[in-house]
């Protein structure tokens, strides 16, 4: 369990203004007040967002602190782990296979892992409606065992399903621990290694990688993470629990390059990326919808962008890339106590990206 920093009551959030750096375009300030508002808001230590240009030129925009005990904000290139958006790269994995003709999307899972005695197809697992109980109900990210996906995935499947494959959608991450298996069946690969040398290496995401349990310090510049309601430090995340369904650790510039890469179309044949495009309404955010391993978030006015977002102990991210190849990250250092938290990171993607 994370333990408490020795003063508690002497961390107080820093009111500085916020600062940016590695800028190649000058600051907007909407840009500026969305972060400011999001760490008032929700009284979180710290916030940053990274915005990448059509053309590659990202700049940073931070608010608050990246460390209670300094004051200092969240650090150049700052590694965070960037949870759920590890199934956005999971799922690109698979339809690689699927356009190779290794895999077919509405073949039931059973096909290719006969464990699992389900006619969810691969299309509902990646589409989050399979009808899979979460294992994440059961098993968190503070417990101090290592765990296989084989196991978390057999355990979940002891549970009866929620509902018939297809008829609804619930977020279950059981069904990206399943994704990862499919990508080990067919390949003969560990599934990191496998997502690594398909993605992480061809895009040159120098800071993305898979975190070796029980490592807990992260490679490189980064943040502190927290937790309400004293902004208790974070110092232990199991990544055997999450695995492929949320283990990577990146940072906002590599994963709004792999975001681009995504959507332009770099990393699937435009067929394949076109179901990858196809969603159903999904309740992660107002008006999103999930297709496989991809989310739509929309923009006011009209126009959406597509990411898909990550929360694990202590960190948030929300963001994107839109049509026009312009992307954000948005990350937090601590989980918002209000329900709406989620929303509000959205929200604050969403203003950035209108601002630019």
């Amino acid at each position: 369990m994370p333990r408490p920093p020795s003063s508690p009551a002497d961390l107080a959030i820093p009111g500085s203004p916020s600062s940016s750096a590695g800028l190649a375009t000058p600051t907007t300030s909407a840009a500026r007040r969305a972060l400011d508002e999001l760490v008032e808001r929700d009284g979180l230590p710290g916030a940053q967002a990274v915005i990448t240009y059509p053309g590659g030129r990202s700049k940073e925009i931070v608010s608050g602190a990246g460390d209670l005990r300094t004051g200092r904000p969240f650090p150049h290139l700052a590694r965070v782990r960037i949870a759920s958006n590890t199934k956005a790269f999971t799922a690109t994995t698979v339809l690689q296979l699927v356009a190779e003709g290794r895999v077919v999307l509405d073949q039931p899972i059973s096909r290719y892992l006969p464990e699992i005695a389900s006619g969810a197809t691969v299309r509902q697992v990646l589409r989050q409606q399979s009808g899979f109980y979460d294992f994440a109900n059961d098993v968190t990210e503070h417990s101090r065992s290592r765990y296989r996906a084989a196991d978390l995935v057999a355990a979940a499947l002891r549970h009866p399903p929620e509902f018939e494959p297809g008829t609804r959608w619930s977020y279950s991450n059981t069904n990206y621990l399943i994704a990862g298996l499919l990508i080990e069946k067919v390949t003969g690969r560990p599934a990191e290694e496998e997502i690594t040398r398909r993605i992480i290496r061809p895009l040159g995401l120098r800071h993305t990688y898979w975190p070796r349990y029980p490592e807990q310090t992260l490679r490189g510049p980064h943040a502190r993470a927290y937790m309400p309601p004293r902004h208790t430090e974070v110092r232990w995340i199991n990544t055997s629990v999450v695995g492929t369904a949320g283990a990577l650790v990146s940072t906002g510039h590599d994963l709004n390059r792999f975001f681009i890469a995504l959507l332009a179309g770099r990393l699937l044949p435009r067929a394949v990326l076109a179901e990858m495009r196809r969603t159903v309404p999904a309740g992660v955010a107002e008006g999103a919808a999930y297709g496989l391993g991809l989310i739509r978030f929309p923009l006011p006015g009209g126009g959406a962008f597509w990411g898909h977002g990550g929360t694990i102990e202590g960190t948030r991210t929300r963001g994107g890339v839109t049509g026009q190849g312009l992307a954000v990250n948005v990350t937090v250092n601590e989980i918002a106590t209000d329900p709406n938290g989620s929303q509000h990171v959205v929200d604050a993607a969403t203003t950035i990206l209108r601002s630019c």
